[in-house]
Formats: C-alpha cells, structure tokens, sequence
C-alpha cells in the first residue's frame, strides 16, 4: 500500500545527517530538532502553537483533556472512521455520540452535525477523511455559536488546503480550535516510529496542551492539573524536519496517482470514483472506490491473489464495535455508515509509485469487471 523504503532511499543522505546529529548531540528527548520541527511546522500550517507530541491518539485525548471535558459530556464523532477518534472519547468516560457522514464525499457535514447538538454537547470531532477536509468553516460557524469546542483530526490530511467563502486559503488542521495530527510511517507526513502534534491560534489552550504533554507541569516538578506523558523525541523530529520539506512534493505525486485511478476507473460502472469537494485539496492520504452490487469482498480477494495490495478502511461501524457497545446509546443504525463499510475498498497509492505498477493495478480491477 505504501513504499517507504523507496522514498528513504531518495532523501537517505538527509535523513542520516539529521539522525546522525541527534547520535553526536545525545539530546534524545527535548532536543534541539524537537523545537526546530515544532517551529517549521508552524510556519507551514500557518499556526500561533504546535505541540509535538507522542502520537495522533495522544493529541485527540489530550485536545479532549484541555477543553475540560467532564465524564458523561458529548463528543460529537462520525461513525465511518478509524477507531482512536471515538477510543479516546471513551477512555475520558466521555459520550461519544455518533453521527454519519455523507456517501459521496465520507465526510461529517454541518447539517448532520447540528442535527446532533445537545445542551450537553462539549466538542465536535470532525475527521479529514482519506485526505480532505470536511466543511470546517460551515462547521466552526455552527460551534462558535453555541460555545462548543472543534477538535479536527487531520491526520489524514495534513498538507491539505481549505478555500473559505472570502477565497483565503488555510490549512488543514489550523482552523478548529484545536488541530491533532498523526505521524505514523505510512502517513502523508510520517516519520520512522510514532509521533503526533497538536495545534492551536489560542495562547490559553496552547498553555494547556502543553501542561497536559508534559505530566501537568509548567515548572518542573511542580503539577498544576493532572496530565500525562506523551513526548516527540528527538530523532522522529530530526527525521520530520526533513520530510517536511517534502511533504508539498509527496501530496502532488499522489494526486498524480489519483489523477491516473480516476481516468481509468471513472466510466466503470461499478465502480464510483471518490469526490473531490469543491472547497479543499485533496492530498490522497488514500484512494478509496466504492464498488457497486455487493461485489466489494469478492473483487478484494481477486485483487489479493493476483498479488495487488488492498484494504477496507473501515470495514465495520464504530457503533457495532464491541468496545463501544455500552457507549452507542439507543443508536442502532446510520445507513450511509453501514453501506460505505460495505461497499469501499482502498487501492495503493504513495510518493513513489510507477507508473508500470499503476497499470499492473488498473488492468487487474477492470478485468474483474469484464
């Protein structure tokens, strides 16, 4: 699905030279790389504060941790997504109430959010799926009038742009009152173990984040809240400060392969391309089809013996989890959740693909379909 040891080898004097330095220094936690990344990353989501942190995870918990969010407060979530969105609502004994997405572009939308504001709701989570973002600004007009808190989780989309109504482009991330990201190895911007960050424009929340990151201390040995201990070390942020040079580079290279999925893909009828919203980027964290009649499962495993990489991302509804069945509530069923679950498949797509392996991909989903 992905080919790190290829994009490695093309940025590999760089990416020794940084490692190596950190080796010579030995300011393997806090180090100067740490500060360097956080401050590059500043620059280029457009940014007051980021907070690096352990991983994507750790940013949704300690962004929940910072907004003062009590047990048995709401947390608005889409049900189509990966799990740690919704876990950490449930390990702060939070409700996460789940909502659906829309079933061309598999994102959360402003009407289906308001639709679930409660007087109890505390934060919406709106998820920047599969590489594009969700309708931020619609979204942040619903919430800042009702004094609710907006947590994005971009750790899909990193990198990706967002048109708002006045045409000022801003990044993903930086426009909820608090932006998580993740760098596992396989995302856009991923560096060689884990790794994460937070994001904000507030000072106040900025403090906080920070406390939360660093075991509730501002001073050390001195605990002003409870707070944990979730750091970027040095070496994943000598390893990012390189790739974040790239990672403009890295998001046109996979548009490029999405651009060669869509030609090919786009008049099979069994197949639905994904959709481009009009508002953001789209950065192709994956390349995800959605396949008509039931055929899902069956055209995966022809992909599979012919040796074609393939995933479901995700293949079952947060609400019928087992570890959220004491969460779900009275929800029983979102029907646009349930047949994406069913009907999406996800092919390869990553900085470094050729074009040889791209058609080998193309000619095996067509032949499945005659």
């Amino acid at each position: 699905m992905v080919d790190l040891k290829t994009q490695y080898e093309k940025i590999k004097p760089e990416i020794n030279a940084a490692i190596q330095t950190v080796l010579d220094h030995g300011q393997y936690i806090n180090g100067p790389e740490v500060k360097t990344f956080q401050q590059s990353l500043e620059k280029y989501n457009r940014v007051k504060h980021v907070i690096p942190c352990a991983n994507g995870t750790d940013a949704l918990q300690i962004a929940l941790m910072a907004i003062d969010a009590k047990p048995g407060d709401e947390i608005i979530v889409p049900a189509f997504t990966y799990v740690a969105t919704a876990e950490v609502i449930g390990l702060l004994r939070l409700k996460p109430v789940m909502i659906d997405v829309d079933y061309q572009s598999f994102l959360s939308t402003p009407d289906l959010i308001e639709e679930a504001i409660t007087p109890r709701t505390k934060a919406i989570v709106p998820v920047h799926l599969y590489g594009q973002c969700a309708d931020m600004e619609s979204i942040m007009d619903i919430a800042n009038k009702r004094g609710i808190h907006v947590i994005e989780d971009n750790a899909q989309a990193i990198g990706a742009d967002i048109e708002l109504k006045n045409k000022v482009v801003v990044k993903s991330g930086g426009i909820g009152h608090i932006g998580c990201t993740s760098f596992f190895p396989s995302k856009n911007l991923g560096c060689y173990g884990d790794g994460g960050a937070m994001m904000t424009n507030d000072d106040r929340l900025a403090d906080k984040l920070r406390m939360i990151a660093n075991h509730g201390q501002k001073k050390r040995y001195y605990h002003d809240v409870i707070g944990v201990n979730s750091r970027l070390d040095s070496i994943q942020a000598a390893v990012l400060n390189i790739k974040l040079s790239h990672l403009d580079a890295y998001c046109d290279a996979r548009r490029k392969v999405a651009d060669t999925y869509d030609s090919a893909f786009h008049e099979v009828d069994a197949l639905t391309i994904p959709q481009r919203v009009s508002y953001s980027s789209h950065v192709f964290h994956q390349y995800t089809l959605k396949v008509k009649n039931g055929r899902r499962d069956l055209l995966s495993e022809h992909l599979t013996g012919k040796g074609i990489p393939n995933m479901i991302y995700y293949p079952v509804p947060l609400y019928e989890q087992g570890a959220f069945q004491s969460l779900r509530g009275d929800l029983d069923f979102l029907p646009v959740t349930d047949r994406l679950c069913k009907e999406v498949i996800s092919l390869p797509i990553h900085t470094e693909m050729k074009m040889q392996d791209q058609e080998k991909i193309i000619e095996t989903v067509r032949s499945f379909f005659g």
